[in-house]
């Protein structure tokens, strides 16, 4: 896989996180945000917003996916309070849209499932007002666990298969793209009308025509929402960007995937998993 090495393209502009109230009201409740701890280069626009992406279930990763800055270490054991602590920072932060992510834990029997469960049911204490959307590991492919987590009933589940399969040895070396696929079509099956979403990264080496399988892929799955951003390297140890897309190209993407019928699909530069979730899910159709 070749790399380049140069600066950001000019249509790739990051906005500083600098200091926000949203900050500290994360410290105040001691919950992690992935939006630190992954880098995204979002942080400053989304915290300036009062927004923020809840991770769950420690900082310490059991896998070491290339592309991800998150620290992979042994985790620490399950903090059984750490669901209260995200309701109450998300009433804190007066959010009515509330996404949750967590690191891959394959050290629990469950990979974290019931942790996510009862994240979500703190959240809905708050009021039916509330919205939550999850995005989890793959649980390998353990269909139990999946259920356990749609059993709460979160209104969009969310699990990315991140790049093409044929890059999945280089980018993802503990994941199998067909398990991740069918993680997203059992969340379907498990629960019918639950919207289901998905994301990938450009810059990896792929090539057109395996995105657009992997669109294919998707919407035999009956995903509904698509997210496609560039890959950004997060640190020099991290897998180094082959390609930056240009605008232009990702917004043919995102043509291509509306047409194929997804819901919605957010498709840019800097396009996140979970950057403007609720109003992706508050449109059901159209392009960002």
């Amino acid at each position: 896989m070749k790399s380049i090495r140069s600066r950001h393209p000019e249509w790739i502009k990051v906005r500083l996180s600098g200091t926000h109230p949203t900050k500290k009201i994360l410290r105040e409740h001691g919950v992690s945000t992935v939006c630190e701890e992954a880098r995204c280069p979002n942080r400053g626009e989304c915290f300036s917003g009062s927004t923020a992406t809840f991770m769950i279930l420690g900082d310490r990763c059991t896998r070491n996916c290339s592309f991800c800055s998150v620290n992979s270490a042994a985790p620490y054991p399950v903090d059984h309070d750490e669901p209260k602590r995200v309701a109450d920072a998300a009433r804190a932060l007066g959010l009515r849209f509330v996404v949750v992510t967590s690191v891959t834990r394959d050290d629990l029997p469950d990979g974290g499932a019931a942790h996510f469960a009862a994240t979500v049911r703190e959240l809905k204490k708050s009021g039916e007002a509330i919205k939550i959307e999850v995005l989890t590991p793959d649980f390998k492919g353990n269909l139990e666990s999946l259920k356990a987590v749609l059993d709460s009933c979160p209104d969009v589940f969310n699990h990315n298969l991140e790049t093409v399969p044929r890059l999945y040895e280089d980018v993802r070396q503990k994941a199998d793209y067909l398990t991740s696929l069918n993680v997203i079509k059992s969340a379907k099956i498990i629960r019918p009308g639950i919207l289901t979403k998905s994301g990938i990264m450009l810059g990896l080496g792929e090539k057109k025509e395996e995105i657009i399988s992997v669109m294919d892929d998707l919407r035999n799955a009956d995903c509904d929402f698509l997210t496609i951003g560039q890959y950004l390297r997060p640190q020099r140890e991290n897998t180094p960007v082959v390609e930056y897309i240009t605008p232009e190209l990702f917004g043919e993407y995102r043509d291509i995937a509306l047409v194929k019928g997804f819901k919605a699909v957010a498709s840019s530069p800097l396009t996140r998993s979970s950057m403007h979730a609720g109003e992706m899910f508050m449109s059901r159709k159209g392009g960002y």
